[in-house]
């Protein structure tokens, strides 16, 4: 049955991913078809319209774009492989190929694989907890920036940024003076220092704040997904961000909180807006 001019209810033939709240849809279940976008969405949305007045055409009904893992890594990854092979088979007509095969690309290039199959797995991991009260946008733009946020979920216990990092070695703190000196923590990976990755962290919080209500909690996540963790303990936090992997985040965004289904439903359709898909 039709549920307006520009959608079909149909039962899907492969699986697919809710539009509106990232859910994975297997094949065999009911969603609903959008024909404009060609994209799908669980059919317990009903996408409201304004209406129409006299004479006016009905609008098309506004669909949340919950982005896509890891998109513009990638797409950055892409570009960069691509002109290393347009120079050198520009610069050695006969031998480019040969020495493409042979040579690496640079850290520089690999680093945009490495950060997308970051955001790409942990982005799998958390459409699989997508409900009508743990809402996910991925890869949003952020504004008068060239960064962009990972990760965001909308949950009873408030919104989380999420920052996706592919590193090898132990998440760790490390901490500097105390009792007669300022207190000074230190993110430390293996033997690196990357505080940087918190102070990031907390960039895109203040930005993510900005766009809502006193009062809705913003947490800033650190999640690895390859670190070297211990068996027992080993997540921590440091200036309010959480540093952890992914089996220890989803319990945090599946948590009970104040923050009603339609509260979050209307605060993903906000950030949405604010933040577009990259």
């Amino acid at each position: 049955m039709d549920g307006g001019v520009d959608e079909k209810r149909m039962r899907l033939r492969y699986a697919g991913t809710c539009r509106v709240c990232g859910l994975e849809l297997p094949a065999r279940a009911e969603a609903m078809y959008e024909r404009a976008t060609r994209t799908v969405r669980c059919v317990s949305h009903e996408v409201s319209t304004p209406d129409a007045g006299p004479g006016e055409e009905e609008p098309n009904p506004e669909v949340v774009d919950s982005g896509t893992a890891g998109a513009s890594a990638r797409r950055e990854f892409d570009r960069r492989k691509a002109a290393r092979e347009e120079r050198i088979r520009a610069k050695h007509p006969k031998l480019g190929g040969l020495i493409l095969a042979v040579s690496d690309d640079p850290q520089s290039t690999t680093a945009w694989n490495t950060g997308a199959l970051g955001e790409e797995r942990l982005g799998g991991g958390l459409n699989r907890l997508a409900s009508e009260t743990v809402r996910m946008l991925h890869d949003r733009r952020m504004p008068r920036s060239k960064a962009n946020i990972d990760h965001l979920a909308v949950t009873p216990t408030g919104v989380f940024v999420i920052d996706a990092k592919k590193y090898r070695g132990r998440p760790h703190l490390k901490i500097d003076g105390g009792l007669f000196r300022p207190r000074v923590e230190r993110l430390m990976i293996g033997s690196r220092d990357c505080t940087k990755l918190v102070d990031g962290v907390l960039k895109q919080v203040d930005v993510v704040r900005g766009f809502l209500e006193p009062g809705v909690p913003v947490h800033g996540v650190l999640c690895f997904v390859e670190a070297d963790w211990p068996l027992l303990g080993g997540n921590f936090t440091t200036r309010d961000v959480h540093a952890l992997w992914p089996k220890k985040l989803y319990p945090k965004l599946q948590a009970e909180g104040p923050l009603t289904a339609d509260t979050i439903a209307e605060i993903h359709r906000t950030l949405a807006k604010a933040l577009p898909a990259s």
